[in-house]
């Protein structure tokens, strides 16, 4: 079973598609969590999922607008894809029944 922040990265890396690399996913996942992650931990992370086989990386063209340095791109492989749909299965399995899943108004204390 994944970790919340490993499906969070799965799920922004499959929806930058191919323009996912470290900062645009550090960014995407700022957006969407409103919390900021070190680089450190998203570049843990992202060994980690490929050492799993839920995530393919390998090192794009150097750009100018980097100075030069390459992106290490990311994929998301159908391993990964299935881990991140159980994940957000079980989920939302176990959140039915709870009373900000069932009217949306309350939020928990």
């Amino acid at each position: 079973m994944l970790g919340e922040f490993e499906y969070l990265l799965i799920t922004v890396a499959a929806g930058l598609g191919d323009s996912a690399y470290g900062a645009s996913i550090r960014e995407e996942l700022a957006v969407a969590t409103g919390r900021r992650c070190s680089l450190g931990a998203l570049y843990t992370t992202i060994d980690r999922l490929e050492t799993k086989g839920l995530l393919e990386t390998w090192m794009g063209d150097a750009t100018p607008q980097r100075g030069g340095r390459a992106k290490r791109m990311v994929r998301v492989t159908p391993k990964g894809v299935r881990a991140a749909s159980d994940f957000y299965d079980a989920v939302s399995r176990v959140s039915r029944g709870a009373s900000w899943a069932v009217n949306g108004t309350e939020s928990p204390s």
